[in-house]
């Protein structure tokens, strides 16, 4: 058996650079199109209507590529959270 010793410093150093390494070979990024269920669940509503009201209204951006399949845009979503943020005292 052989045992390897490092100081500390190099210890972490070595950690680091490995996560480094395991973070830029990641390829589960987030998806452009989420559904209406993982929409729903960002911004916190239990309605269908309400999220059907916010795609009717032009306040969030959707895609339909079938009849029964519609897609929204992560990033109108979000935008649509930040529009509506107050900014504190």
């Amino acid at each position: 058996m052989e045992v390897v010793v490092l100081h500390k410093e190099a210890f972490y150093a070595l950690f680091k650079k490995v996560v480094e390494h395991l973070e830029a070979d990641r390829k589960d990024t987030e998806d452009k199109w989420i559904d209406g269920a993982e929409v729903m669940s960002i911004l916190r509503i239990k309605s269908t209507t309400t999220l059907q009201k916010l795609r009717d209204e032009g306040k969030i951006r959707y895609s339909q590529p079938q009849k029964k399949i519609i897609l929204y845009d992560r990033e109108s979503v979000m935008e649509y959270i930040e529009k509506h943020a107050r900014e504190t005292f």
